[in-house]
């Protein structure tokens, strides 16, 4: 929906590119205008009436032109009259604070990574409501599931990543402040809370001198919280994966088996070029030891094609890996030089696009049938499953396998009344490669 102005107040429209982690920011900010008396809406769609903010993704240069044509298409609705003014915040505009405003001059604010609050009072003059939380926030979706953010930051320095130049060093948050929010969201009828940071195998090391991960712990915590029905982990990070993770996630029913961890490669010589910090040998064992403590986890993981230093050998054994491993969920990407990286100071992006284009398709194909066959053996299977919304023929569903957004749902026959957040289990009568469909259990 557009902003309308029938309240008298002023409305703001939030668009948001890129990941989960700025979604939780434009969160964040919607709660922040509605405590100034304004409006909020989130509609990519539509600029019409008020003002709007672009929440941009920095990340890769795909991602890049996305949020760049977004600034352009409502800079052409200002300069129409449809719209008041435009702002713009996030990791884009925080990598690029002294380029962008030159080449766009027609914005009206820009805001960086961190400085994005200050947009309320470039909006509205009016004053916070005093008391606010800094966690609080409006969701923008459907209010049963929602996105947790435990830290900002990350200390890999991955050679290909642009994200600690965005971002800086990791910084974890407190777990008494996460637990906060969990508490209130759940309270208000929140169920399904998907766990992310740049890299939850981090989380909570500098936060004692041990240095030791407190993930476990955190989501343990979490767990307990009355009301919280599913846990789903994002972005664990191979090298140094805390283990104690484990079996929480085989003991606890409210935590999911799923785990999203990026892993990008297997070639040692490519693993190397990357300054992943794991072995292609260390690799398999972490994952035969995570499928051994969690039986029947489903493992996301995203690969890189076309990295300085991938050769025909080297691809070839990617795709053995992608066979070998069979991945339940799997993501992939073609290598894009990034400003600043070390990848970009010490290596020459030699391999052609199409080139690389052509081992993400292949890549991506192995996969396809993979999936397929994966969801053909859950034929048959009762799963639990959260429902999201409905069409006319179906309920769209997901089981504690999928998250939202990035992982297939499971499309649930009309048989029985469901609503928006309803658990149920549900019978697995057909399978496509990247959906289900299933029947409700009476």
């Amino acid at each position: 929906m557009a902003c309308a102005k029938k309240s008298g107040r002023p409305c703001v429209n939030i668009i948001t590119m890129g990941c989960a982690k700025n979604l939780v920011d434009s969160e964040r900010l919607a709660h922040m205008f509605r405590s100034a008396g304004v409006d909020v809406v989130f509609d990519a769609d539509a600029f019409t009436g008020g003002d709007v903010v672009i929440n941009t993704c920095g990340f890769i240069g795909d991602a890049k032109e996305e949020s760049i044509d977004m600034i352009l298409q409502a800079v052409r609705a200002k300069e129409a009259g449809g719209i008041h003014s435009v702002f713009v915040m996030g990791c884009l505009s925080e990598r690029y604070r002294k380029e962008l405003p030159v080449e766009i001059p027609e914005v009206d604010g820009w805001f960086g990574k961190f400085d994005w609050p200050d947009i309320v009072g470039a909006v509205s003059p009016a004053t916070l409501t005093c008391g606010s939380k800094p966690w609080e926030r409006v969701l923008s979706k459907a209010p049963h599931s929602a996105y947790i953010k435990i830290a900002e930051g990350c200390n890999r320095f991955c050679a290909y990543c642009a994200i600690p130049i965005i971002t800086g060093r990791y910084h974890s948050r407190k777990p008494e402040d996460i637990l906060e929010e969990v508490r209130a969201m759940a309270a208000a009828g929140t169920k399904d809370f998907n766990i992310i940071a740049q890299d939850l195998s981090d989380y909570g090391r500098d936060l004692n001198p041990e240095r030791r991960s407190m993930l476990a712990r955190l989501i343990e915590d979490i767990a307990a919280v009355p009301g919280v029905e599913m846990i789903r982990l994002h972005y664990a990070y191979p090298a140094d994966f805390p283990y104690d993770i484990l079996p929480v996630m085989a003991a606890n029913p409210k935590v999911c088996r799923y785990l999203d961890i990026a892993l990008q490669h297997i070639s040692d010589p490519v693993l190397s070029n990357m300054r992943r910090h794991i072995s292609s040998q260390e690799t398999r064992e972490l994952l035969a030891r995570i499928r051994r403590e969690v039986p029947g986890i489903h493992i996301r993981t995203t690969l890189m094609t076309g990295f300085p230093g991938e050769g025909d050998r080297e691809f070839d054994e990617l795709c053995d890996f992608v066979r070998e491993q069979r991945f339940e969920r799997m993501g992939a990407f073609a290598y894009c030089e990034e400003d600043d990286t070390f990848a970009a100071r010490n290596f020459k992006d030699e391999i052609p696009q199409e080139v690389k284009q052509d081992r993400l398709d292949r890549l991506m194909a192995i996969q396809q049938e993979i999936s397929l066959e994966l969801n053909e053996g859950k034929v048959g299977k009762v799963m639990r499953a959260i429902i999201d919304s409905e069409t006319d023929e179906f309920y769209l569903g997901r089981t504690e396998f999928d998250s939202p957004e990035v992982d297939p749902g499971v499309l649930v026959a009309k048989t029985r009344k469901l609503s928006p957040g309803d658990i149920v289990d549900v019978r697995i009568t057909g399978a496509e490669a990247y959906d289900l469909y299933a029947d409700p259990v009476y």
